[in-house]
């Protein structure tokens, strides 16, 4: 007896560690892409209208994974691990900031913005698989370019970069102080 594809669509998502793209589901579906999404699109549509389901089905970082509702927020932290939660510094926070948003970036680039030797950072970063190196740059030295993951996207639930908040600009006035005192 063949399971019914929302079953199977249900089954790997649940089961999957990372998002799964739309090309691998139609695969593991046996189906075409197109019939894909219209499966995944209907199963999300049935898991929002159903109040008593205590999940939702997202796209993000290129593909689609199950997570618990929001609202549901206060019961499933009560069930977390401190000891497992991703804890990223201030600097860290700040590197990851300049190479999300200046992308490909070298360490050099990186450290020019932040004023400070940042390669203790970058490699904690790249540790944690939130960066990665992605070539070289055609310059003296050929430095490592660097990059954010697809891991990145998705612990910061984005579906790609283009979702990132625009920069502020800094506080009229801010340049002018800087170079005053530095």
């Amino acid at each position: 007896m063949t399971p019914e594809p929302e079953a199977v669509l249900e089954a790997v998502l649940f089961a999957a560690a990372e998002p799964i793209p739309l090309g691998r589901l139609a695969e593991l579906l046996e189906m075409a892409p197109a019939v894909a999404r219209g499966l995944v699109e209907a199963y999300a549509a049935r898991l929002e209208q159903d109040v008593r389901r205590g999940v939702r089905l997202v796209e993000v970082a290129g593909g689609y994974r199950l997570e618990t509702r929001p609202d549901l927020a206060p019961w499933v932290h009560q069930l977390e691990r401190p000891d497992r939660k991703l804890r990223l510094s201030r600097a860290a926070l700040e590197c990851l900031a300049i190479v999300a948003y200046r992308q490909p970036v070298t360490r050099a680039e990186i450290e020019a913005v932040r004023g400070v030797q940042s390669d203790g950072v970058l490699r904690g970063l790249e540790e944690h698989g939130l960066v990665e190196e992605a070539g070289r740059k055609e310059a003296p030295g050929r430095p490592a370019l660097y990059r954010t993951t697809p891991r990145f996207l998705d612990l910061f639930a984005l579906k790609s970069l283009g979702e990132l908040p625009r920069p502020e600009a800094p506080p009229a006035g801010a340049a002018e102080r800087t170079s005053a005192t530095g």
